[in-house]
């Protein structure tokens, strides 16, 4: 998991901080395309810098309006998970996202909460990708991804954590999911690990439902039924062999065999 202790001078990223909550939609837009070089860095970032980084990414998200352009910036957003480099960014990145979703979700006004739930939907989903993109082989990666979600927007206890945000991230996990992994190859058990804790911990019935539901999603049948298929045409490989190998040896003539049970024609 990222360190606070990680240092980086967090003074670089001030600028972009008051350009990206700019009022006028040309500077944002210059901020946002300038930020994406700057977090290509090979250097690790520090907390603070990326919590900063995201206060201001917040407010461009805030600043922008008519749909389409709010869609795409949501996306645009999301899209800068792909530009970090090494895992440590990348889970330092995701991390400050949630920890300024949960800060200001309760700040967010009726008229401007659908484009920040499109937002969530948007990293939910990028951050199944980037994960995929490993084809789920990095497990490290995989666990220390988990523990962000279960930390923060699927926090079991901390009353911090708005339920709306709680609500919306459960209602979109499968659906992003199912986009992500189109190859029915993630490690589904250990993926919705952090559902079913929430669902089984938390002290809010409303909550509680809301995860069964979830689990409840037909669509989580392909990934068993995918396990399934794969376990079967194993076990028919294997016996296919098995039956190849003995069908051989029944053809061998007895002599040979030699008398201590080992075959011939072999050397060591």
């Amino acid at each position: 998991m990222p360190s606070a202790t990680t240092t980086a001078p967090s003074s670089q990223a001030n600028p972009f901080i008051k350009q990206l909550a700019s009022s006028d939609r040309k500077i944002r837009d210059r901020a946002l395309s300038s930020l994406r070089t700057y977090l290509h860095r090979s250097a690790v970032f520090s907390e603070l810098e990326l919590l900063k980084l995201w206060k201001g990414l917040f407010f461009c998200m805030w600043m922008s309006d008519k749909p389409l352009t709010q869609q795409r910036l949501a996306r645009d957003l999301a899209e800068l998970l792909t530009v970090l480099k090494g895992g440590q960014n990348f889970l330092g990145f995701v991390d400050a996202f949630w920890k300024t979703m949960a800060r200001e979700w309760g700040g967010i006004e009726a008229l401007r909460m659908d484009k920040f739930l499109y937002l969530v939907r948007c990293y939910v989903g990028k951050g199944f990708e980037c994960v995929a993109k490993r084809e789920w082989a990095d497990e490290e990666l995989i666990d220390d991804y988990l523990a962000i979600l279960t930390a923060v927007p699927l926090n079991v206890r901390d009353t911090k954590i708005p339920n709306g945000l709680r609500y919306h991230v459960i209602d979109v996990y499968v659906d992003e999911l199912d986009k992500a992994d189109t190859e029915r190859t993630v490690p589904l058990v250990k993926i919705l690990a952090p559902l079913r804790k929430l669902g089984k911990d938390s002290f809010t019935k409303a909550v509680r439902t809301r995860v069964q539901e979830a689990l409840d999603d037909d669509r989580l049948l392909d990934w068993t039924n995918v396990g399934a298929e794969r376990e079967e045409d194993s076990a028919a490989a294997t016996a296919e062999q098995a039956n190849s190998t003995a069908d051989g040896a029944s053809e061998m003539d007895e002599d040979e065999i030699s008398d201590d049970g080992e075959f011939g024609g072999f050397e060591d």
